[in-house]
């Protein structure tokens, strides 16, 4: 009986440490997708003025993604 307890113990507390693993790592992706948000949003109120294109590659797989940013300002031309 004093054994069952204490493997349960052991038990919720591996439980505790994992989510507490998952919520530290879930805070890490917000935060790291709240400096992108900001880093992305400064460089569009940079360009504003004309097209923008940014490629972002995946540091998993690899794969390129391009964002191209563009205004409602229509540039001109050389005259």
């Amino acid at each position: 009986m004093v054994s069952q307890d204490k493997t349960d113990l052991g038990k919720q507390a591996k439980q505790d440490g994992d989510i507490g693993q998952l919520i530290k790592r879930l805070d890490m992706l917000d935060e790291r997708l709240d400096n992108m948000d900001s880093i992305v949003t400064s460089l569009i109120e940079r360009v504003m003025a004309r097209p923008f294109v940014m490629e972002v590659t995946c540091p998993n797989c690899g794969q390129t993604i391009e964002i191209n940013v563009t205004s409602g300002v229509r540039l001109r031309g050389k005259e």
